[in-house]
């Protein structure tokens, strides 16, 4: 009988061993999209990965951008999520690197988590728990031709604010309507709302005009959880969030916008978490899987209704001709 050289035996431990790592990462129960409800309330949302035999995570923290965090990886039990920014000294004004740990525990379909800050000197602040869920599979895109719609809904009169109301009723209102237009404008120093209608919805179409003016940033949040950005973009590069975008999510296909100061056209569709954008005529986004909420999401919740509501604490903006069509199952 021959003996397996070293060189063999070292490339089958090396098999082995690799083996062994993906079902490691395949049986792990953290990789997955979660929807979190952070502390104070507010919509969240983590993904984990497996890349490469290595895991990789991003995450959304109430408002902006979903970002890629700066480590993640299973110790024990638990996964461990590590985020380092930058924050001012009170006392200094100077800059100073801060970390947070994120460390989450899995029950089946449920997380329970801390949070916990320490600044450069070790010193730990910002304790907090908070839960999250785990995001059903996408299912697969659907055939728009064969969605059924029901009747259109016209959402806004063109006199009043019937059926809307701000999402936070102690925010200053910059909301009001002239000559047919509802417009926001905002002021230094206080803090404008957002508009939502009074109406929840599932999936719909939903078409209306926007206007804006000068450094104008918006949002159209279909279900209150996913933000279609509106901004004054015209003559910028391809971006995540600009004009027509899913916010930070998915980038439109080819720049649609108009300059400041024109009408533009929505034709947004949303159906079994696929959105389509179709911007003044133009597709710039066509059918594309939404995998979690966008920030200054009402809920991170996916799976139930919400309103329609329009961006209004940011800049100046005006609306016109809404009209959502609901889907019908």
């Amino acid at each position: 009988m021959t003996r397996p050289s070293l060189s063999r035996l070292r490339l089958l431990a090396l098999v082995l061993l690799s083996g062994s790592s993906i079902t490691a990462f395949a049986d792990n129960p953290y990789i997955g999209r979660w929807a979190l409800t952070i502390p104070g309330g507010g919509a969240g949302w983590l993904g984990v990965e497996d890349k490469g035999g290595a895991l990789s995570g991003s995450i959304l923290w109430g408002g902006g951008s979903v970002l890629p965090v700066q480590g993640v990886k299973v110790d024990g039990d638990k996964l461990v999520v590590t985020r380092i920014s930058k924050a001012k000294n009170a006392k200094t004004n100077a800059e100073e690197q801060v970390t947070e740990t994120i460390t989450a525990a899995a029950t089946g379909d449920d997380l329970v988590l801390t949070t916990v800050k320490a600044k450069a000197d070790g010193k730990e602040f910002g304790k907090a728990e908070f839960t999250g869920h785990r995001i059903p599979p996408v299912p697969a895109a659907p055939d728009l031709s064969k969605v059924k719609f029901g009747d259109p809904i016209q959402l806004f009169n063109g006199k009043d604010l019937s059926g809307w109301r701000l999402v936070k009723p102690d925010s200053d209102n910059g909301w009001s309507v002239v000559d047919g237009v509802l417009q926001n404008r905002v002021e230094k120093g206080k803090h404008f709302g957002n508009l939502r209608t009074d109406k929840e919805f599932e999936d719909f179409n939903i078409k209306l005009e926007t206007r804006t003016q000068k450094d104008s940033n918006s949002g159209i949040y279909l279900r209150g959880i996913y933000e279609i950005q509106v901004a004054e973009t015209f003559g910028k590069a391809l971006d995540p969030h600009n004009m027509g975008a899913l916010y930070s999510r998915i980038t439109p296909s080819v720049a649609a916008e108009k300059p400041i100061g024109e009408w533009q056209t929505f034709d947004i569709t949303l159906v079994d978490r696929h959105v389509t954008v179709i911007l003044n005529g133009q597709k710039i986004i066509d059918n594309q899987p939404v995998l979690g909420c966008t920030g200054g999401a009402l809920t991170s919740d996916e799976m139930k209704p919400g309103p329609l509501f329009l961006q209004g604490d940011h800049t100046n903006i005006d609306y016109r001709n809404v009209v959502l069509t609901p889907v019908v199952k």
